[in-house]
């Protein structure tokens, strides 16, 4: 059975029960103003908001695509504020029979917004019925079988479809063609992402300076998701080992610990760096081959690692394979220089 969450699109949730989840809600901006980056995106969603609402008319369908943790979500919630409508969170792989997404549709109210996360994963016969509940706001739906079976045509209310996802290639082109406005959320500037954790920091009650949110913006992988989530773990280490307050020693110290250098590379990226250049040095290197020697799934590597160390320029991608560029190499020399020399004795063994 397909899971489906219904969001009140003015206020965010209070369920006392569930503190972290708060948290995250309260942490995603709720309107344009609010949130911060994006800023080609959001003209152009503005623009077609406007339009919409200038003609009482519902907006196109929308495709959001780009790397995981970049807002995909948090601006399909935005829209449905900035419209003014109730939005209906569900997810591809949720929705495992026709029946499900049937179940869905007729139960949408006029003007409502349907948001669907890893749209690429939907099953090829709910995606039948999706093409023209999308262009027509029609249903198809078959009720009986065999002989007996007979096809019946069911008028749904004018809607929204927000899809979002990591994969745009992998989706059908007869569905990818019904949305009118398709967007890539771009990596993030690092003060986009400082402004970013000093708006969470505020959220959070964290005490947090200036010079410590700057640096924390420089390892947050130009992401706001990572930023949000180093944020609470120094926060939690300032706690612990401090006053609460988060300063450069503290937002160091803790960095330290989660083995996250200067750009932002993990234990895990410098691992998958290290591999390429031990076991192949300059040549090319096949993704499935990539994925054996790491231990991770290839979508994994494709969706987590590559994005982002395509972005700083630390692989290449070739027609033969990934090769590592010789400024990862450089980058690999002197972060495991800086480990040793900010780390003692005891943890270096």
């Amino acid at each position: 059975m397909a899971i489906e969450r219904i969001v009140n699109s003015t206020l965010p949730s209070n369920d006392d029960n569930n503190d972290e989840n708060q948290i995250e809600i309260t942490l995603r901006p709720q309107s344009f103003l609010e949130y911060i980056g994006q800023e080609r995106l959001k003209k152009n969603l503005k623009l077609a908001i406007e339009a919409a609402k200038k003609r009482g008319d519902t907006m196109d369908h929308v495709l959001l695509y780009g790397p995981p943790g970049l807002g995909k979500t948090t601006m399909a919630t935005v829209i449905a504020n900035e419209m003014g409508a109730g939005l209906r969170v569900t997810a591809g792989p949720a929705i495992e029979r026709s029946g499900d997404l049937a179940s869905i549709l007729t139960n949408l109210q006029d003007g409502d917004i349907l948001f669907i996360d890893e749209i690429h994963r939907l099953n090829r016969a709910v995606e039948e019925i999706l093409y023209s509940a999308m262009e027509d706001y029609k249903l198809d739906i078959v009720i009986g079988k065999g002989p007996a079976a007979r096809s019946v045509r069911l008028d749904l209310p004018k809607f929204t479809v927000i899809g979002a996802t990591t994969r745009t290639g992998a989706l059908a082109a007869p569905l990818r063609d019904r949305f009118g406005h398709i967007h890539r959320l771009e990596f993030y500037t690092t003060g986009e992402i400082q402004k970013i954790i000093e708006r969470s920091g505020n959220i959070l009650g964290a005490n947090i300076q200036i010079e410590a949110a700057e640096m924390l913006s420089t390892r947050a992988r130009l992401t706001p998701r990572i930023a949000n989530r180093l944020l609470k773990r120094v926060r939690d280490y300032a706690d612990v080992n401090g006053d609460g307050i988060i300063d450069t020693s503290m937002t160091e110290g803790a960095l330290i610990m989660l083995e996250i250098d200067r750009l932002g590379l993990d234990a895990a990226d410098r691992n998958l760096l290290q591999r390429m250049i031990e076991m192949y040095d300059s040549r090319p290197v096949g993704l499935n081959t990539l994925s054996a020697l790491t231990g991770d799934e290839a979508s994994t590597i494709e969706d987590f690692y590559e994005p982002y160390l395509l972005q700083i320029g630390f692989i290449e991608r070739t027609p033969r394979g990934r090769l590592v560029t010789p400024r990862a190499r450089k980058h690999l020399v002197d972060s495991s220089q800086e480990w040793y020399n900010t780390t003692d004795e005891s943890t270096r063994l």
